[in-house]
């Protein structure tokens, strides 16, 4: 991913310290972008942004942000922009999940699956979206989840989220286009972080859904770093408005 880069682009990542997050904050340091980190964990973000720092030679600034608060997408936009004097790229990340049967939801479950996955999200994208259109255009990078597009069993709230989510993009590539803002979504398969590691780790809980797969495996988080890069650079000028599975064929399986 060498050939793909972010030189000059002001970029900030959410749930950028783990996981799929931090292998995108990685990739797109590699790159050549000025990031803005963010997640709950002021401490964990700012050892993060050091050894960013300190790798790959970009300016790198951690913003702590809690987005079940409600008024956590304003604050975290602005102070986003004043980091660097505005942002040309937004990569909105952060997700949580409960996974349970639907006979088994709350009201409180489903609630704080939706504030975290759809809300703060939508509502950040449509923020930083707004001052992009002011200030020249940008990109803003979403990454959804293949169970946007396929139903999957046990994640009654998450899928909700993330196909709300998948469509909020595409109106915002509706309405912020001709402002020369693109909106686009990634949606991926299980990626094997830390995390889905534990939770899909076991071949009998794995192997179901492994057969819904035509590719035969999961996806590892390079794979959803390196479409996110693209989306983000100026290869990517002419698209807007997409969700890009990277589920090895689950979707059309």
């Amino acid at each position: 991913m060498n050939s793909i880069r972010l030189d000059g682009k002001r970029v900030l990542i959410t749930g950028a310290s783990k996981g799929i997050g931090a292998d995108i904050a990685e990739t797109f340091a590699e790159a050549g972008a000025s990031l803005v980190l963010s997640g709950r964990d002021q401490e964990a973000l700012d050892v993060q942004a050091r050894n960013l720092e300190q790798q790959y030679g970009v300016r790198v600034t951690a913003v702590a942000a809690d987005l079940a608060d409600a008024d956590a997408p304003t604050r975290l936009a602005a102070e986003a922009a004043a980091a660097f004097g505005g942002l040309d790229v937004l990569v909105n990340n952060a997700g949580i999940s409960h996974p349970e049967m639907v006979t088994d939801l709350t009201a409180a479950t489903f609630d704080e699956v939706l504030t975290v996955n759809l809300r703060a999200p939508a509502l950040l994208a449509a923020t930083v979206g707004a001052a992009m259109a002011r200030t020249g255009g940008g990109s803003i990078v979403t990454v959804a989840s293949a169970a946007a597009l396929r139903a999957l069993p046990e994640h009654y709230a998450y899928c909700t989220s993330k196909a709300g989510l998948v469509m909020a993009t595409k109106v915002l590539a509706l309405e912020l286009g001709p402002d020369g803002v693109r909106a686009n979504s990634v949606c991926p398969t299980i990626v094997l972080t830390d995390m889905g590691r534990k939770v899909w780790g076991e071949e009998a809980k794995a192997a179901p859904m492994l057969a819904r797969i035509p590719l035969g495996r999961f996806a590892a988080p390079a794979e959803v770093s390196a479409t996110a890069l693209f989306l983000a650079s100026d290869l990517a000028s002419m698209i807007n408005g997409v969700d890009v599975p990277i589920d090895g064929g689950y979707a059309v399986s």
